[in-house]
Parts: structure tokens; sequence; C-alpha cells
């Protein structure tokens, strides 16, 4: 079920009124997906029935993205204020301690509401924040030119591209392992929320300083990365179990950075397993890797 929800969020800057679009299906313990920058909540829609099987699935287009507005004037859209608004949206559904799952820089945002004892595991796909300042640096560079190639894209030219396998991988391909197995519907939507995603520019511009140091202690974490990820590195994986050594690291073999689409057997069952028990979570031998 697709909706809009309306509240006040405690920011650091006050309360504020906030609106958030999202999807809610399935039955079980619940689980929020969260999307990367310049994506929306239909990025996770190849994997979203098969986890609604198990778990209640909350899809959110994270403020500033999708049909969710940009956060109010003069709140950043940085780690702090996000979390906020993401801890008064289940609040306000009523969901206590979610187990919640992320990529890119929604595996951020995952892992730092772990940190913040928020939710009950966290499974982060490609996070963001393992970088070094060069990686980062070229990363951000390849985001601004996808969105400056969605903007000027004219719509038509984007149904025309999405119709081909060779069209789909001139447009997505850096994103995607596997970018012919996009639907074209969904590549011409996706190239659209990037192009008019209001908080693109904002929440990059909060990311400059950002490094995911910290560990994540008390709950199982999942770090899971793709090895044909072209954004951010795989090596960024071996990175982030050295910040959070209990993390359970898994290599998502023929994945581009983000894999929902390019395998969505695979992403689910690493994402179950990981909102799972710890000890459900270790026993998935055959998933573990040490040689991201």
């Amino acid at each position: 079920m697709s909706a809009t929800l309306s509240f006040t969020a405690p920011t650091p800057h006050g309360p504020q009124d906030i609106t958030v679009a999202y999807a809610r299906v399935g039955t079980g313990e619940p689980l929020l997906l969260l999307h990367g920058i310049g994506h929306h909540r239909q990025a996770w829609d190849p994997v979203v029935d098969i986890l609604a099987t198990e778990r209640e699935v909350i899809a959110v287009d994270l403020p500033g993205f999708g049909q969710s507005s940009a956060l109010p004037q003069g709140l950043p859209h940085d780690l702090p204020t996000t979390n906020a608004v993401l801890g008064a949206f289940c609040a306000t559904l009523g969901i206590d301690r979610p187990h919640v799952a992320g990529n890119s820089l929604g595996g951020l945002l995952a892992l730092e509401l772990g940190r913040r004892n928020l939710v009950r595991s966290v499974t982060a796909l490609s996070p963001a924040g393992f970088w070094t300042q060069a990686e980062r640096r070229y990363a951000f560079g390849v985001l601004m030119g996808m969105r400056r190639t969605a903007r000027s894209l004219p719509l038509p030219l984007v149904e025309r591209l999405s119709r081909t396998a060779v069209g789909r991988t001139a447009l997505t391909s850096t994103i995607y392992a596997r970018p012919a197995r996009r639907p074209p519907e969904a590549v011409v939507a996706e190239t659209l929320a990037l192009a008019h995603a209001e908080g693109f520019a904002e929440t990059l511009r909060a990311g400059r300083s950002v490094q995911f140091t910290d560990d994540v202690p008390g709950i199982p974490v999942t770090v899971a990365w793709g090895d044909r990820d072209r954004l951010l590195l795989p090596r960024q994986g071996v990175r982030a179990k050295h910040a959070v050594p209990r993390a359970r690291l898994v290599r998502l073999r023929g994945c581009g950075h983000v894999p929902m689409n390019d395998d969505p057997a695979l992403v689910a069952r690493v994402l179950l397993d990981g909102s799972r028990s710890q000890e459900a979570s270790a026993a998935s031998t055959s998933l573990s890797t040490v040689g991201l």
C-alpha cells in the first residue's frame, strides 16, 4: 500500500512538520528499507514481494527524494536530521525498533540508526561513508554527472532509450551490473526521480565530511557489497568490516552498486538472514566472505 504520512519530527533544529511517502506491505516483524541518493523507494521493488513473505516491509522515500518533500527550509539534509525524521516516522506508524536495510546513502543511515540502538538489526548494501577522500570525490563526481545527464535529457529521449537494452545500459550501467534486466518503465521513473530530487544537492553537500568510523554494538549487522560496484568500490567493504568488526561481510557476486535488480533472490536472502537472530545470521556461512 502506497501512502503519505505527515508528522512532527523533533529535529536538531526544533520540532518540524514533515511529509514522507512510503509503501507498506506484508506481515511479520517490521523491516524498514532506505534507498540511495537520487533514487526512490521503487529501487526495492525487485525484492519487496520476497521480503513480504516474512516481514512487514516499509519502503520509504527519503526527504527530498521520490514523492517525499524536501526538508523545511533551514534544515540540513544530514545524518542527524534525516535519522531524527526516520525515528519520528516510525513512531508515528507505531513501529518500535524495526529491522532496517539500506543501500548506499540508505546503508549509511541504517548503520547510524543501528549505532544509536534504534533498530533491531542492520543490513547495509554498499553503504556510503567508508571511502577515502579520493574515492569520495570520485563517487560524488560520478553522481553529479548522472544528475546533469538526467536533467538534460528530454523525456521522449529517455523513453526511447529505455526500450532497448543498449539504451538502458547507457542510462543505468553506473549503478547496475545487469542494466538490460531493468524494466523500461523503471528506468524512466528512476531517471525522472534523479532529475527532480529536491534534496540531491543538499544531501551531497552534507556528505562531504562524512566518515563512518564507529562500531555498531549489540545488534546483528550485515554489510554486503556488489563485486561489480562501479560507484563505491568493493574494497570499501573491508574498511566497513574493520569499523564494525562483528558485522557479517557478504560479497554479492555479479551485482553492482544497486544490487536489488541484479540478483533479487540473493539480495532478498541476505536481507532476510540479516533480519533474523545473530545465530541465524552467523549460520549463513555459504554467503560469508573475507575476500572483498
